[in-house]
């Protein structure tokens, strides 16, 4: 194998998720290929989606913790005039409804459903319900009705339309369920629908532009990863310290303050990551700690 990867290597891949997989089956995968157990992932994605899904390899499994994952874009594709069991194309059809809609009733929908709104979840979901997953309740044969949340759905437009199909584009903050946006496009035009098909195109930072293949990363190995100290200057603000506050926070010890508000990572003389770090009232505490590590 081409990048056969020794103990020790850290960094972070953007992987292609192919459908039919789940996060954890492509860290499975990633372990295989990279010749480490220590691979974890920020970003879970559902069996049946595609797209961009950040792993973690080594000391950078402690960054997935600390990135800006808020923000998610998607294009995915709306069945109109069925719902199902899990509101997606993995559950079975219990409801066909007549698709009498128009451009202005599909339009006025959609708007209604952009911006800040409460959403109620897929009860075929992984949030837990009393310390059990939602899904695996449902599955038992449980009657399981969430709680609505609040999310952000900042885009959420029609991209083109094929008889009862509809692709379209989606923007939204963390924890905001798509499935659960066909649910409820569905129920607003009064003909029931579910998500057909649905790929991540952005998470955070990490878009397709630079996603690998399971393929590719098990060829490239550790060439395809983003080596940690270029990952943590590409992602944060970056703090250079010399040699004796190199050795203090490789220890735990807290600095003098920085001056910058949120997460940095703090380099040492030898442009080598030592931590991530951020400014509190008793001065400049570390959040993770690489160095030795």
């Amino acid at each position: 194998m081409a990048g056969a990867t020794a103990a020790g290597v850290d960094g972070l891949a953007v992987v292609d998720k192919p459908m039919g997989l789940t996060s954890h089956d492509v860290v499975a995968r990633a372990r295989r290929a990279l010749r480490t157990r220590r691979v974890g992932h920020a970003g879970t994605l559902d069996p049946m989606a595609t797209g961009v899904l950040v792993l973690g390899v080594g000391r950078a499994t402690r960054l997935l913790g600390h990135l800006a994952l808020t923000d998610k874009a998607y294009t995915a594709t709306i069945r109109l005039g069925e719902s199902t069991t899990t509101d997606d194309a993995q559950g079975e059809v219990v409801a066909v409804g007549e698709v009498a809609v128009d451009a202005v009733e599909l339009a006025a929908a959609m708007g209604a459903l952009t911006g800040t709104i409460d959403q109620v979840p897929s009860a075929v979901s992984a949030i837990k319900v009393d310390g059990v997953r939602a899904y695996a309740r449902v599955r038992a044969g449980e009657q399981v009705v969430l709680a609505a949340r609040r999310v952000t759905v900042s885009r959420f437009e029609l991209l083109a339309r094929t008889g009862c199909d509809l692709d379209v584009a989606v923007g939204c903050s963390s924890g905001t369920y798509v499935r659960a946006l066909a649910r409820d496009l569905g129920a607003a035009l009064g003909c029931g629908a579910h998500l057909r098909a649905l790929r991540r195109i952005r998470v955070g930072p990490f878009d397709l532009t630079r996603a690998l293949t399971l393929e590719a990363l098990a060829e490239e190995g550790a060439g395809a990863l983003r080596p940690l100290p270029d990952a943590v200057a590409a992602l944060f603000p970056c703090r250079r310290v010399g040699a004796d506050d190199a050795r203090a926070i490789s220890h735990g010890r807290r600095l003098s303050p920085y001056g910058l508000p949120g997460t940095y990572g703090v380099f040492g003389p030898a442009g080598e990551v030592l931590a991530l770090a951020h400014d509190a009232a008793d001065g400049c505490r570390s959040l993770v700690v690489f160095a030795g590590a």
